[in-house]
């Protein structure tokens, strides 16, 4: 099928690439001629594991390209996803004039019906707006327009794996002629028909995906409700850790145990710095505001936000009560971006960290394998270090903020040694603390012995 990708941001690149991995001829287009222009070099301006490989190779074969004419997109394609950023306005609502102006650019250039397929996450009912919208301003030119809702379900740093293995794909539609569209074009990942970037050379089995096919408002509610439930998990691991803390218990063991019950699962019951990036923090505000505008006062999403608002405080807490005074001290920052295999620093933890040290008059070093560059554009007179062990050498305090494998695997004894104090505050709970104790560490992290 011919399709047009309307936004090349984290969802509309990996969409644009995945697509035309899948088959599909594929045309991306954005109001960022710039950003046009680095695609049309063969560069990625985001850092997405598997999705350089995946453009470049459909570029080659002439599959997928990218254009700064969003008319010239519209016109060539029956299908078109938009998945332009919503994001939050002051009060916590979605900023939807995106959407809005790309319902413009659709209606007037179309010359022929299209199905418009909404891959941004909106709050419910946007697919009703997004109907009149078409209708209205596509009165003079009679095209036809169907509207779906396909929300996205893709995480920082597995996205492409999760394009194209997904545990589920859910379709908003209003009829049947709508739904065997959709499943077309995602057939070749319903059927498992396509080549793997992410496992070569051989791609282990998967099951196939759920396609859920549901009315548009509960295809709209699904991806709120889900985003809100995950930082639900996380803020009660992290009330958890606190209350292990005070109490002596381990948080650890005790998520382990809750989440070997088949009822809860272990992911996202890990306790540390709370949640951050574009996605969380944004939906649960949405999710939040909708139901205020239902007349509901959601008060439990309200205070899985407040828990991980504090998560910061806390975080300072701990090095403040080690460091007693934190003027003028060297301080070292590993990590930036708000999760690893990724270079998002938006509504990150460690972003808010460097903010309120510097307030306090610390001075900053870091190293994220990734995300450097986009911090350096907010903070450019911090200091920039080339590995862990430039930000561990004369440092008072190390700081682990995002949990980069790297980390990890550190020579721990090398820092020690290069350490003016060696002071680790650890906000993902990444490393051991027996290990750190028996290298002479004065080490902190959430919920766990000490």
């Amino acid at each position: 099928m011919r399709i047009s990708i309307i936004g090349c941001g984290y969802v509309g690149l990996v969409t644009g690439a995945c697509l035309a991995e899948a088959g599909h001829e594929v045309v991306c287009t954005d109001n960022d001629a710039a950003k046009i222009g680095v695609l049309n070099q063969g560069r990625i301006p985001i850092y997405e594991p598997h999705l350089d490989q995946l453009v470049d190779g459909n570029r080659k074969k002439e599959k997928l390209v990218f254009t700064d004419n969003a008319s010239e997109a519209v016109r060539s394609s029956s299908a078109i996803f938009i998945c332009v950023g919503t994001p939050p306005l002051e009060n916590g609502d979605a900023d939807l004039s995106a959407i809005d102006a790309v319902a413009r650019v659709i209606a007037t250039e179309s010359a022929s019906p299209k199905l418009v397929i909404e891959k941004s996450t909106v709050p419910v009912q946007t697919g009703q707006q997004l109907k009149q919208a078409l209708a209205v301003y596509g009165r003079k030119a009679g095209v036809g327009f169907r509207i779906a809702s396909n929300p996205e379900f893709l995480r920082e740093g597995t996205a492409v794996e999760d394009f194209l293995h997904p545990d589920r794909i859910v379709v908003g539609v209003e009829d049947e002629t709508t739904e065997r569209e959709l499943r077309e074009i995602y057939g070749p990942i319903l059927d498992g028909k396509f080549n793997c970037p992410v496992h070569n050379p051989s791609c282990p089995p998967h099951e196939q995906p759920n396609f859920v096919v549901t009315t548009i408002n509960s295809a709209e509610l699904i991806k709120h409700a889900s985003n809100s439930f995950l930082a639900l998990k996380i803020s009660y691991a992290n009330a958890l850790a606190d209350m292990c803390e005070r109490l002596g218990a381990n948080v650890e063991e005790v998520t382990r145990a809750m989440g070997l019950d088949p009822r809860i699962r272990p992911e996202f019951l890990r306790a540390g710095l709370g949640f951050g990036g574009f996605c969380l923090p944004k939906d649960i505000q949405a999710f939040i505001r909708l139901a205020e505008r239902a007349g509901m006062d959601f008060a439990l999403l309200k205070e899985a936000e407040r828990i991980n608002k504090q998560r910061i405080a806390r975080f300072l807490e701990k090095t403040r009560n080690s460091l007693w005074v934190v003027k003028g001290k060297r301080v070292g920052m590993l990590g930036l971006a708000f999760k690893p295999n990724t270079d998002d620093i938006r509504f990150a933890p460690g972003i808010e960290l460097i903010r309120r040290f510097l307030s306090e008059g610390a001075f900053v070093s870091a190293y994220d394998p990734a995300a450097m560059d986009k911090a350096r554009a907010i903070f450019p007179e911090i200091s920039y270090r080339q590995n862990a062990y430039e930000v561990a050498k004369g440092a008072d305090a190390l700081l682990i903020v995002t949990e980069w494998q790297e980390f990890r695997g550190l020579d721990w004894e090398r820092i020690y040694d290069s350490m003016a104090r060696p002071l680790v505050i650890d906000g993902r709970n990444l490393l051991d603390p027996a290990v750190m104790a028996r290298l002479g560490f004065e080490y902190h992290s959430f919920g766990r012995p000490e």
